[in-house]
C-alpha cells in the first residue's frame, strides 16, 4: 500500500536522479520545497524550464549560453590570443572567480576515456583545432593570433590524458601551450578547487 503521495514520491524520485544527491537528501528536498511558499517553488519550477528552453551552445567555445556569440567571446577587453581549454562549463564558472584569467575559454564537454567509450569525436576537440588552425579566435579582434592555448583540463588519468591527445593534435610553430600547474590536488575536480588554489595554478602554469 502506498502511504505517500505519487506527487511527492515522483519529485523524490527525480531528485535523486541528480549527481551528488540520494534518496535521503531527496527527500529533505522534496519536504523542504513543500514548506516553501507557493511562490517560491514556482520560482524554482520556472527557473528550470527558463534554462532548458534558453540554454544554447556558444558556436565558439561551446560553452554554456543565452547569447551567440557568449558574453566572453564577444567582450573586446579579454585576450582572445589566449584560449584556456576546460572540461566542463561548471570549470569555466571556477577559474572566473579567481580573475585572473583574462583570454578567452574552450569547452571540451568532457574528457578522452577509452575504457568508457569516449573519444575524440564525442568532445569538442575537432572545433578547438579549428580556431587554432584559423589563426586567430573567432570572437576576438580581427586577425589576432592565438598565441597561447592552456590545456587546462583535470589533473587526473583522463585530463591528463585528453590534454596530451589535444597538445598533439593543436601543435603548430609560434604556438604556446601550457598546462596548469600542479597546485590542485590530483584526482580531483576544478569545480571544487579554491580560489587561491586555483590562481595559483594559473599563474604557475608551465610549457609542455
Amino acid at each position: 500500500m502506498q502511504t505517500t503521495s505519487a506527487s511527492i514520491t515522483a519529485l523524490i524520485e527525480e531528485l535523486a536522479k541528480l549527481p551528488g544527491i540520494g534518496p535521503k537528501t531527496a527527500q529533505r528536498l522534496t519536504f523542504y520545497i513543500l514548506r516553501s511558499p507557493t511562490d517560491q517553488a514556482r520560482r524554482l519550477a520556472e527557473a528550470i524550464t527558463r534554462v532548458k528552453e534558453n540554454a544554447i551552445q556558444c558556436s565558439i567555445c561551446c560553452n554554456i549560453t543565452e547569447s551567440d556569440p557568449c558574453p566572453i567571446c564577444a567582450s573586446s577587453e579579454r585576450d582572445h590570443g589566449l584560449i584556456c581549454v576546460v572540461e566542463q562549463p561548471l570549470d569555466v564558472l571556477a577559474l572566473e572567480k579567481t580573475g585572473v584569467l583574462r583570454g578567452v575559454y574552450h569547452v571540451l564537454h568532457g574528457a578522452l576515456s577509452p575504457l568508457e567509450g569516449i573519444g575524440p569525436r564525442d568532445l569538442k576537440i575537432d572545433e578547438l583545432a579549428t580556431r587554432v588552425r584559423a589563426g586567430a579566435s573567432a570572437g576576438g579582434a580581427d586577425g589576432e593570433p592565438v598565441r597561447e592555448v592552456i590545456l587546462a583540463t583535470n589533473p587526473n588519468q583522463e585530463g591528463d590524458y585528453t590534454a596530451t591527445y589535444i597538445s598533439q593534435a593543436i601543435a603548430r610553430p609560434g604556438l604556446l601551450l601550457t598546462r596548469l600547474a600542479r597546485g590542485l590536488p590530483i584526482g580531483g575536480d576544478l569545480e571544487y578547487a579554491d580560489e587561491g588554489t586555483l590562481s595559483r595554478a594559473l599563474e604557475g602554469r608551465r610549457e609542455l
